[in-house]
């Protein structure tokens, strides 16, 4: 099995193949989020890259979740943190998701032969559904406005050790062998590590860095979100 890691949407061109794999991650929020909506009963989450098409589908009846730069819009009935989407609120509803990074990772992404979302809320989980097959994965990083974050990264190299744990791994590109340094120098205390990064700082001034924590516990969550090709929702896969 070959892994990759892209560290920004802006490099996706650069490392996209045919047939791979891709796991979108936004740790600092999105990719948490949204498994945080599966498992909390969501029947599905459709994505969309722009906040008017939001509002298009708010003013249509649907619960709508958006963000931009760390701040819930106006409109939304959600922001971009784990603890807006509770259970009662959203069991057995589609819920629409726009977000700063992460939702247009996704859209980067959705034409490679199958789409996953990971975080570290759903790690081993997502292990466990990544070695059913043997091609080719590629974790792609959300960043920051196309920029590389430190998050996101981490996970890479967190994800990339505990699959190697599983199964014989091969390293696509140097990307990966730099966030397996970066796990290494950063595992005691994940949390301590990133209040140096950019992100951390941002969720701080808008006062939502309880989100932090939340986001780097592993394995609080066993869906693993698979987006659908044919209606362009991402459901729990099976």
């Amino acid at each position: 099995m070959t892994l990759d890691l892209c560290p920004s949407p802006a490099l996706y061109p650069f490392y996209k193949k045919e047939k791979d794999t891709v796991i979108v991650v936004d740790i600092f929020r999105a990719s948490t989020t949204m498994c945080t909506i599966l498992h909390n009963g969501a029947a599905a989450i459709i994505t969309v890259a722009g906040t008017e098409e939001a509002r298009q589908y708010k003013s249509d009846g649907f619960l709508v979740g958006a963000e931009r730069n760390t701040r819930k819009c106006d409109f939304a009935d959600f922001g971009n943190s784990p603890f807006d989407y509770k259970r009662e609120l959203v069991k057995g509803k589609e819920i629409v998701f726009t977000t700063t990074n992460g939702t247009m990772a996704i859209e980067m992404g959705q034409e490679s032969r199958m789409l996953f979302i990971g975080a570290f809320s759903n790690i081993d989980a997502l292990i466990n559904r990544c070695m059913k097959d043997s091609g080719r994965i590629v974790l792609l990083c959300a960043g920051w406005n196309n920029r590389i974050n430190m998050e996101d990264t981490l996970f890479g190299g967190a994800f990339a050790e505990k699959l190697s744990k599983k199964g014989d791994v091969t390293p696509g590109s140097d990307a990966i062998r730099i966030a397996l340094e970066l796990w290494q120098n950063a595992k005691n205390d994940p949390l301590a590590y990133l209040k140096k990064s950019d992100h951390y700082q941002r969720l701080i001034n808008n006062g939502v860095e309880n989100d932090a924590a939340f986001c780097l516990r592993q394995n609080t969550v066993t869906v693993v979100p698979l987006f659908n090709k044919a209606d362009k929702k991402i459901r729990a896969s099976i």
